[in-house]
C-alpha cells in the first residue's frame, strides 16, 4: 500500500558534484551541490542559492568546473557542503586538496577528483523557483585510472557516491545490474 509523504523533493539517487570556482581575488572555491545536473548533451543546471559565493563567482566569472566527488574524498565533500566561502576565507585550503587551472575556462580544476567538467557560463536564469545557471560543457576530464584501454570512463572505478534525500545520507555507487537498451528488450517482443 502507498503511502502520501506529501510534497517533498524526493528522487534517488542524487549526484553529489562539486563546483568550482574563482573568486574576485583569485581564490579558488568549492560548493558541494546535490540539485542538479545534466540537462542535455552538452548543458548542465546548477539549482543554487544566489547568495553563495559561488554564486557570485559564476556570475564574475562566468565559468566553473563541476567535478564528481569520490568515496576516499567524501569528508573533503561534505565539508565543501558545510562551510561556506562568504564566512571562512581559507576554506579550500583546510580541505588539503589541490587545483590547477582550467586549460579552457576561468576556473578551477580539482586534482584529486576522478571526473570533472569544465563548463562556461550559458544563461543564468531567475524565476519564482530560484536561482538557476545553465553550463556549456566545453570539455571533460579524467583521471587515467578510472579509464578502460578505450578510453572510456568506468563507473566502477569512479569511487563515486550520491546522496540521499530521505536520511541525509552518501550511498557508494558503482555496482553493474543491467545494460541500457538491452535489459529489458525481451519486453519489446509482447
Amino acid at each position: 500500500m502507498l503511502k502520501d509523504l506529501g510534497v517533498k523533493p524526493y528522487t534517488f539517487p542524487m549526484p553529489v558534484l562539486m563546483i568550482a570556482t574563482y573568486g574576485e581575488d583569485g581564490k579558488v572555491d568549492v560548493m558541494n551541490m546535490a540539485w542538479g545536473g545534466v540537462c542535455a548533451e552538452n548543458m548542465v543546471a546548477l539549482n543554487i542559492d544566489e547568495d553563495h559565493k559561488t554564486s557570485e563567482n559564476i556570475k564574475k566569472r562566468g565559468a566553473f568546473t563541476l567535478s564528481i566527488a569520490d568515496v576516499p574524498h567524501i569528508k573533503e565533500a561534505d565539508f565543501f557542503g558545510i562551510a561556506t566561502g562568504n564566512k571562512m576565507q581559507d576554506k579550500f585550503e583546510r580541505s588539503g586538496l589541490h587545483a590547477v587551472k582550467s586549460a579552457r575556462v576561468d576556473a578551477p580544476v580539482i586534482q584529486e577528483f576522478p571526473l570533472t567538467l569544465e563548463c562556461k557560463v550559458a544563461e543564468i536564469q531567475h524565476t519564482s523557483y530560484g536561482f538557476r545557471v545553465l553550463g556549456e560543457i566545453v570539455n571533460v576530464l579524467a583521471d587515467e585510472n578510472v579509464l578502460d584501454e578505450k578510453g572510456k570512463v568506468m563507473p566502477e572505478k569512479l569511487q563515486a557516491f550520491v546522496f540521499d534525500q530521505f536520511r541525509s545520507g552518501y550511498y557508494a555507487v558503482g555496482e553493474k545490474v543491467g545494460q541500457a537498451w538491452h535489459t529489458g528488450a525481451e519486453l519489446m517482443k509482447k
